[in-house]
């Protein structure tokens, strides 16, 4: 299988972004940042996951040592690495510890997403598991104090925004969304 050039995968994941995430509002925050240019998207060449993991630390840092007025949050996109969901979903585990090392629990937190993402207990075919699925498996790195002032700005609560988005992939249906993402 032929990968992609850079060009072609930040393109399908700004695509993913301006058509999913902002156009269906899927995230309510996402506008703000990614208008101002404060969206930092990363493709990652890692032969291995020691290589992504040392990538990983490096934008890590780069994020918290960056203001968020210039970076404020990152997409680490890996379009090969993890081909499995589940293996991906498993590796999650190891990006919690390499957040701990960095000692930056509280202030920066991995969001996930991945091409086949299934939540637990959903049937695979599920509009629902949409939400969190995207052209490349991703490392979103998001700042906590900027998702706290979101959500206050928003005037709702991350559990309402789960549940309208449900309702708006319901809406929308299976062919709906692969007519939006081509």
């Amino acid at each position: 299988m032929t990968m992609p050039d850079d060009t072609t995968i930040l393109d399908n994941t700004r695509r993913w972004i301006e058509k999913a995430v902002i156009g269906l509002n899927l995230c309510p925050f996402a506008r703000a940042v990614y208008t101002k240019n404060q969206v930092r998207i990363v493709v990652s060449h890692a032969k291995h996951l020691d290589a992504f993991l040392d990538e990983l630390d490096a934008e890590l840092t780069l994020l918290k040592d960056t203001p968020a007025e210039e970076i404020d949050t990152t997409l680490l996109v890996h379009p090969s690495l993890f081909p499995d969901f589940f293996v991906f979903n498993d590796f999650l585990n190891v990006v919690d510890d390499v957040v701990a090392e960095h000692e930056l629990e509280g202030v920066i937190q991995v969001a996930s997403f991945h091409p086949l993402f299934q939540f637990e207990g959903v049937e695979a075919d599920d509009i629902s598991n949409a939400t969190n699925r995207a052209p490349y498996p991703i490392l979103h790195l998001l700042r906590e104090d900027s998702v706290e002032r979101a959500i206050a700005s928003d005037a709702g609560d991350a559990e309402r925004i789960v549940e309208r988005n449900i309702a708006t992939l319901q809406a929308l249906g299976a062919d709906g969304w692969q007519r939006l993402l081509r």
